[in-house]
């Protein structure tokens, strides 16, 4: 029968906030310790997936004789049994969990730890009492903003977890993970967040990319200003539906088609701004408009990846890619007015 896990601890503060502190073999924090995975199909957690290589990297330096660390930081969760509990004096406390129970949350050390489940090399750790999963989430955002490695768009998703009104703080956020959520979105559950990999989803583009984009429309148009963030992200949405039945070809087929990478992301999203802001009080209509406008001369446009997009990147890429869009926009209005 196994025993309970007893770890000796010193109890005091890290700033405003209560922690222990102590040293474990590494087996042991393994064991008692889990990480929060952003699981995007259930919207629960919100670390970044599990990356192996990171974590075998580590298993070989910290084996080195002149190997270190500083202290792997967890956090004790509330519950409601009695898988863990603190007892012994303040001076003496020792932190006794519950056999085979995982109760440490890794706030920032999934990857120090990921593969050290067989060594007892020495650890210190540092866990704090009692944070809630939402509190736990802002020390480890706060810990990892500039993280190597670190998914931008998860931390993105942390932001608006954290934002009390997320459409006024960050209306280019809102209208992104409003295309994520929107049923009726082409994007539909197809942004990559920056957690575990989801099966049976063909990923186009990062929550960033698409946050970045839809900037560009709104620092164009200033819609979510003059008729607020959610008439906003029903326009943006419009324009993407468009583009997803006007190109729907090109859409079905994602790997072999720019629309959905950075480069056709962002210049599209000029084109709508474009497209916005020629046709003026057109109220109800956005949809429509965005139809008419784009297959004019969406459908002529050469959008694979052996395209003249091709190899564009950067500011610089984007600006060119507009050029050529507006190019294209042009010459298929020339044709109209010459068949007329």
């Amino acid at each position: 029968m196994q025993r309970p896990v007893q770890l000796k601890c010193l109890r005091g503060s890290s700033a405003q906030r209560e922690v222990l502190l102590g040293f474990a073999p590494a087996s042991t924090l393994h064991a008692v310790s889990f990480a929060d995975i952003l699981d995007e199909a259930a919207g629960r957690g919100y670390q970044r997936r599990f990356n192996a290589q990171h974590s075998l990297d580590f298993r070989k330096y910290i084996q080195q004789a002149t190997s270190t660390t500083i202290p792997l930081t967890f956090n004790l969760r509330p519950r409601s049994d009695d898988a863990w509990r603190i007892r012994g004096s303040k001076s003496q406390p020792i932190l006794e969990i519950g056999a085979g129970v995982k109760v440490l949350a890794q706030v920032d050390c999934q990857h120090r730890l990921g593969f050290l489940g067989d060594t007892a090399l020495e650890l210190p750790f540092m866990a704090y009492i009692g944070l809630t999963p939402h509190e736990e989430m802002e020390v480890f955002n706060v810990i990892n903003t500039k993280a190597r490695g670190l998914s931008s768009s998860l931390l993105d998703l942390h932001k608006a977890q954290l934002s009390v009104d997320l459409a006024s703080e960050r209306p280019e956020l809102f209208i992104a993970l409003f295309l994520k959520d929107e049923a009726g979105s082409p994007w539909y559950q197809q942004l990559d967040l920056g957690g575990s990999a989801t099966s049976g989803l063909a990923r186009r583009a990062s929550l960033r990319t698409i946050q970045k984009a839809v900037r560009r429309f709104l620092n164009r148009t200033h819609l979510h200003q003059q008729r607020g963030p959610e008439y906003a992200a029903r326009v943006v949405l419009d324009f993407w539906v468009a583009v997803a039945t006007v190109l729907n070809s090109e859409w079905a087929r994602p790997r072999k088609s720019l629309i959905t990478k950075g480069i056709g992301v962002y210049a599209l999203m000029d084109i709508a701004a474009d497209i916005y802001s020629e046709t003026p009080g057109i109220y109800g209509q956005e949809r429509n408009m965005f139809l008419d406008a784009l297959s004019n001369f969406a459908l002529e446009f050469n959008w694979t990846t052996d395209g003249p997009l091709k190899g564009l990147g950067g500011e610089g890429g984007v600006r060119e890619a507009v050029k050529l869009l507006r190019d294209a926009r042009r010459r298929a209005r020339l044709k109209v007015v010459a068949s007329a």
